[in-house]
């Protein structure tokens, strides 16, 4: 189960890396929100929760499960998603006022 859990957060990062090195904006906006996700399934990951344990301590329990990873998650969701909904902002803001959606303001002429 660690490795495919690795394997999938290697995956993620792959491909929001690949994403983010492109030269639109769309696939910057992707490519951002999958490393957003990446960054998600690790911390999830290294929380090592457990099924059937309480989220806060309970004398009445053996055990507990930490909530520190949970809410660092829930957070991080709430952050991207507000990069995110920006990020869209900022590039059809872009589009409009340069009339492409290169990323470095050049245009298909300037790339030959």
């Amino acid at each position: 189960m660690e490795i495919l859990i690795a394997a999938i957060i290697g995956i993620l990062t792959a491909t929001g890396v690949f994403l983010t090195l492109r030269g639109h904006t769309f696939p910057v906006v992707l490519g951002l929100t999958l490393l957003a996700y990446a960054v998600n399934v690790f911390l999830f990951a290294m929380g090592r929760l457990t099924s059937g344990l309480p989220a806060v301590i309970n004398p009445a329990q053996g055990g507990y499960t930490d909530p520190l990873p949970q809410a660092l998650v829930l957070t991080a969701i709430v952050i991207a998603f507000g990069m995110t909904a920006f990020l869209i902002v900022l590039a059809l803001k872009a589009r409009g006022e340069l009339g492409n959606d290169h990323v470095d303001g050049r245009t298909d002429g300037d790339l030959k």
